[in-house]
């Protein structure tokens, strides 16, 4: 298991089986771990996701985007949920940009 910090300041973890299950969901995700750990440290921007989840996201290409589902459950916990690549980010649902100072949403 790995812990990284949200932007909300919040530890975020991604445990063996969540990852197993992501992978196993999204193989195009093998190899990515790393990457899906940075995104949530370091996202280029954040989504207001369903539920109370957040969906941090980052760019990796012209057109390739990393999504990282996530929920933070308080000041101290929070977990990820799944991960996938997408080509296009609806821009409606933005509640933080890089280079921002954080609101919770």
């Amino acid at each position: 298991m790995d812990v990284v910090i949200s932007k909300g300041r919040v530890p975020i973890r991604v445990t063996d089986e969540r990852w197993f299950h992501i992978v196993e969901n999204h193989d195009d995700l093998a190899g990515y771990y790393d990457q899906v750990l940075e995104t949530v440290e370091d996202p280029d921007f954040i989504l207001q996701g369903y539920g109370g989840a957040l969906i941090a996201s980052k760019a990796l290409g012209r057109r390739k985007y990393l999504m990282v589902v996530y929920r933070e459950l308080g000041r101290n916990d929070g977990f990820v949920i799944t991960a996938y690549f997408t080509s296009q980010v609806s821009r409606r649902a933005i509640r933080w940009r890089k280079g921002q100072p954080w609101r919770k949403p």
